[in-house]
């Protein structure tokens, strides 16, 4: 959204009256009504525009003309020359109530080119005037303290400046809200193409494929599904690239003006696109998407009613029925009286970034951060300063999973050679991310394919990951039905436990501990699921022990359940705990341990409702490593428990 100009003109009846009683010089009388008939009687702006030159040129001193002028200028579109006017007249002339309006005007000029002097001096001349208008009254003061802000941040840049990004992207005038998939491989934005023909314009989601080296190739449309001849606005898509949400305006069937609708990819093919119903739009507007990474949760900005004012940020999360639950205002901490835009969530989940015009800032709308509390609510937002943030509008933001680099969008002022009238234009920008400005955490991902263990073939399975501390499923994607292809987020400085589930196979188990530093690099890790047949098994790698020891830490309880759940899921299947150890101690100790051990895990199923006559449980001791037990790492590997079909 761009910033709307504050156009407080006075009535024509005002303008029309006859010169004000401070111009006593006949000549400057003259002059001044002459501009006025030519203005409104003859409907000459430009030649009133010269007569009005001619009488600041000749009478400097007269503040009152150079305001007639600057009316005049705004209202041909010359906002240039429409500050120095304000500036010059109301500079000539006492504050008075009467010039409240221009105070405002002046104050908003001079706000859109980031001339905070002038802004300061305009606002407080302005509340000098004891105007009786709340609202008014809150905005200039909001704008001195803008003014504060802007002065300490501007001499403490948190780093780099967004530079534009090269060719092939910003091809088109106008492309905006940029986002990546987790692996960044691929670019979304949205254009707007023919932006001149005002209600004519069209807008497209497209797709950039990155290079190995980094750029971006040219972009794509995403799909004929996707685009057509309606307006496909702001777009967000899932980390594994399988989930699109975005916006469109007054479709048939819609629920308001712009709703969201939803597509998935299943192969290289988008689904048609779903509206996401009246529990998520409302009959207001409805747009600016933010997908999480699992593509399960969904910010989004609306300005329906019942908010905190203006627009607010929404989210809304999918159900396990597979259905969006109702969309939930996020509250006063992050939303405020004013409007609250351009909701981006950090693939880690912990972060999310929006645009605001209601909090101090550096003037229009700022981009700020919040994170995510162990108890699951939002800290207050902090501005991320200088030059991320500018006297312009910033909206849209996006920051890679790693934490590495961002983009954005920014505006260019218009050419010489562009049609009279015409917005500034909207370009895609890019930056190293400031240290100040990373998501709290840092993301990497797991990325392969899952098949079958014995025909190789691409599975459509469910691939969970789980907090190991606290239990807590954290993410949920699927392995793409034709490929077998996935994509999962892990964030740094968390224990996980990842599970592949698919019809007619057993559990897959992994475990991911980056609870400690270690290398945090991306994993390319296909999985491999054994069909649900007798004499099948699978390692449990979410167990824990001490050492020694056949009771169960708290930590295992993931894997627990899970385990439970699997078996529920098959009410069929009759399964074998088999317990295992590494050869350290003597054959009668670690059968025992074994045996203890595999009784311990067929203990807890029990007692969850898995009938016994399913179960049994088998210590086999060290008599089936899985390596040579010449290592830490082969003895860990060896100490384990599987889940054999009988």
């Amino acid at each position: 959204m761009m910033r709307f100009l504050l156009l407080l003109l006075l009535p024509l009846a005002v303008l029309a009256q006859a010169p004000p009683a401070s111009i006593t010089d006949a000549k400057a009388r003259s002059l001044y009504e002459k501009a006025q008939s030519l203005y409104y009687r003859d409907r000459q702006p430009q030649q009133a525009l010269v007569v009005w030159q001619q009488l600041t040129d000749k009478f400097p001193d007269l503040g009152e003309p150079y305001l007639r002028k600057a009316s005049l200028q705004l209202t041909l579109g010359d906002r240039a020359a429409a500050l120095a006017s304000y500036k010059l007249g109301l500079s000539k002339l006492p504050v008075e109530a009467s010039r409240a309006a221009d105070y405002l005007i002046l104050g908003r000029l001079a706000a859109d080119v980031g001339d905070y002097a002038t802004m300061r001096l305009a606002y407080s001349n302005y509340l000098q005037t004891k105007p009786n208008s709340p609202v008014q009254v809150a905005n200039a003061q909001l704008q001195l303290q803008n003014c504060d802000f802007a002065a300490q941040a501007m001499a403490q840049p948190t780093g780099p400046a967004p530079a534009r990004l090269p060719a092939p992207l910003n091809q088109f005038r106008d492309q905006y809200f940029p986002v990546l998939t987790a692996d960044s491989r691929f670019l979304l934005f949205t254009v707007r193409r023919n932006p001149e023909r005002r209600g004519q314009e069209n807008e497209d989601v497209l797709l950039s494929a990155a290079a190995p080296d980094g750029s971006f190739g040219v972009p794509q449309s995403i799909s004929a599904v996707i685009n057509s001849r309606d307006n496909e606005g702001a777009a967000t898509i899932s980390g594994d690239g399988k989930t699109l949400v975005f916006t469109g305006c007054d479709r048939p069937g819609g629920v308001g003006s712009c709703d969201l609708y939803l597509s998935h990819r299943r192969g290289s093919q988008w689904t048609a696109p779903r509206n996401l119903g009246q529990l998520v739009n409302s009959k207001q507007w409805d747009s600016q998407p933010s997908l999480s990474a699992d593509g399960r949760t969904l910010y989004f900005a609306s300005n329906r009613g019942g908010g905190q004012g203006g627009y607010d940020l929404y989210v809304t999360r999918l159900g396990a029925d597979g259905s969006w639950g109702p969309a939930r205002n996020l509250g006063p901490t992050l939303n405020t009286s004013r409007d609250d835009l351009g909701p981006f969530i950090h693939a880690s989940g912990s972060t999310l970034y929006f645009s605001t015009n209601g909090r101090v800032g550096l003037g229009g709308y700022d981009m700020f951060r919040a994170e995510l509390d162990e108890q699951g609510q939002w800290a207050a937002p902090r501005n991320l300063g200088f030059p991320l943030n500018t006297f312009a509008d910033e909206v849209s933001l996006f920051i890679t999973s790693d934490n590495q680099r961002l983009y954005c969008t920014r505006t260019e002022p218009p050419q010489p050679t562009d049609p009279p009238g015409l917005p500034p234009a909207i370009r895609l920008y890019g930056a190293a991310v400031p240290a100040g400005a990373r998501a709290r955490e840092t993301s990497t991902y797991a990325q392969g394919r899952v098949l079958d263990a014995v025909t190789k073939k691409p599975l459509e399975a469910v691939v969970q990951i789980f907090d190991l501390a606290t239990n807590a499923l954290v993410q949920q994607v699927y392995s793409d039905p034709e490929t077998g292809e996935y994509t999962a987020v892990l964030n740094e400085g968390r224990a996980y436990a990842m599970y592949a589930t698919a019809p007619g196979h057993l559990l897959k188990s992994l475990s991911f501990d980056y609870s400690v530093p270690q290398k945090f690099d991306p994993l390319t890790l296909d999985l491999y699921l054994d069909p649900a047949q007798a004499g099948r098994s699978a390692v449990l790698n979410n167990l824990f022990f001490d050492s020694n020891q056949a009771t169960l830490k708290p930590r295992s309880r993931t894997e627990l359940d899970r385990l439970v759940e699997f078996l529920r899921q098959d009410p069929k299947l009759r399964v074998e705990v088999a317990g295992h150890t590494d050869n350290v101690g003597t054959a009668a100790a670690n059968l025992s341990l074994s045996e203890r051990r595999a009784q311990a895990v067929l203990a807890y199923l029990s007692a969850h409702g898995v009938p016994p006559a399913r179960l049994r449980a088998h210590g086999y001791g060290a008599a089936k490593p899985l390596a040579a037990n010449d290592t830490d790492d082969h003895r860990a590997r060896n100490r384990r428990i599987e889940l054999r079909v009988l």
